[in-house]
């Protein structure tokens, strides 16, 4: 009777063993499919650029608008700087309440309430009558919604990809170069056609439809990569490779939005026609549109630091050889499209970036932190860029073409300095 005591308890001990190991192992990442229904998310995620920063990326045809024709009589350069810089700002500072609402209810409903913003935001636009009223409109509320389909869908591409993965986040990134390259010809073209008030109804009507169809495909892996989710991480904080990041990040948004805000009201201000403009911006998404597959391959085949790396400086090379002397139509729109191919190098390369750094799990949380990180340069980097400008000089944009290249250049030095520190680890292990 006690043997078969014995025997009982000690079944009973291997059996909580084995609960305990398969604990464990369900507690390992499962290995992403690398493709099958992750190439319907490409195509989801995709979409979700093409109308949320991509039509973002076409404010500098409200901008030169805004400018040249004094829709608001009360309003300065700054105020109009504001309103785009909003776009960016606000979206990333709905990131900690997106992640903590994607964790409880999951990515699909976060993105219908931003596709409800955004396109609600335009199209309350078109009925402003006072410039703080743009603000909210155009400036806060399309940039809440921007923020609450962008930050659900970021993480999902580097769920479903591995070796493919930053190609897959390259093809969906190249939908904010093909959306923003399609909204500037065509706002400019409805402005002129059919009026500033309808062009934002338009726009926001065309945003609802596609970005709902995006979010009912969309699909994560959270059930199987089960990751915390954490709105803001302070332990990741403490992390050297993690401050490198996000002071990369950091720094390099005061160049972006400097260059991509800056870009159409720079090409008037040499003596180049709206229309001329209008394609200046057109032709630098374009050049977004081709180059960040391009890129995405590269990053999958080299060091995705070191691709990271290299493109910011290249960024900040290009400002000074290419931008800096240009005064004609055609060396701007060479440095259009050159510039637009690797502007936008935070936006294809962090998703894989964080996972380098921090690993799968941590995706979420890492890219929460970076989201925050870059608030006040989306805000700011515009203004400081308008205030910069010499208005009345030969040269308008000298000093902000100078900050642009410049903060491209030193936000390459902390990506650098993460490569030594990740090779490092990678020769100790």
């Amino acid at each position: 009777m006690e043997q078969s005591d014995n025997k009982s308890i000690g079944g009973d001990a291997i059996a909580s063993l084995n609960l305990a190991v398969r604990a464990q192992d369900d507690e390992k990442e499962t290995p992403p499919p690398d493709g099958g229904y992750g190439w319907l998310c490409v195509a989801a995620c995709f979409t979700v650029n093409c109308f949320s920063w991509g039509i973002v990326a076409s404010y500098g045809i409200y901008l030169s608008h805004y400018l040249s024709n004094q829709v608001y009589p009360e309003a300065s350069s700054f105020d109009y700087a504001f309103v785009g810089g909003f776009n960016f700002s606000m979206a990333m500072l709905a990131a900690p309440f997106v992640t903590i609402l994607t964790r409880e209810y999951g990515i699909r409903l976060a993105m219908i309430a931003g596709v409800i913003m955004e396109s609600g935001g335009f199209v309350a636009a078109s009925f402003s009558k006072r410039i703080w009223q743009l603000y909210l409109t155009q400036g806060l509320l399309v940039g809440l919604g921007v923020g609450f389909v962008y930050i659900p869908s970021i993480a999902v591409l580097s769920q479903w990809f591995d070796k493919k993965r930053s190609l897959a986040n390259g093809v969906s990134a190249a939908g904010s170069g093909i959306g923003g390259a399609v909204f500037s010809w065509a706002t400019e073209a409805m402005i002129n056609q059919i009026g500033l008030h309808w062009a934002l109804r338009v726009t926001g009507i065309i945003i609802f439809f596609a970005i709902l169809t995006a979010a009912l495909v969309i699909r994560d892996r959270n059930q199987h990569i089960r990751p915390p989710q954490r709105a803001l991480d302070i332990k990741l904080l403490r992390r050297y490779d993690v401050l490198l990041l996000l002071s990369w990040a950091f720094v390099s948004m005061l160049g972006y939005i400097t260059v991509l805000f800056s870009l159409s009201d720079f090409a008037l201000s040499i003596g180049l026609s709206h229309a001329q403009a209008t394609n200046i911006v057109g032709f630098l998404n374009v050049g977004t549109a081709v180059g960040r597959p391009i890129i995405g391959i590269w990053s999958d085949r080299y060091s995705r630091i070191d691709v990271a790396g290299l493109l910011t400086l290249l960024c900040g090379l290009c400002c000074f050889t290419f931008w800096l002397p240009a005064t004609s139509y055609g060396l701007t729109v060479f440095f259009a499209l050159i510039i637009g191919a690797i502007l936008g190098v935070f936006w294809l390369t962090i998703g894989p970036l964080c996972v380098e750094v921090a690993g799968l799990k941590e995706l979420q949380s890492l890219l929460s932190l970076s989201w925050i990180s870059i608030i006040l340069p989306t805000t700011f980097s515009e203004v400081i860029g308008l205030q910069l400008r010499r208005s009345g000089s030969s040269r308008e944009y000298l000093f902000p073409q100078i900050f642009a290249g410049l903060s491209y250049m030193v936000a390459s030095v902390f990506l650098f300095e993460l490569r030594r520190i990740k090779r490092r680890e990678h020769q100790q292990n």
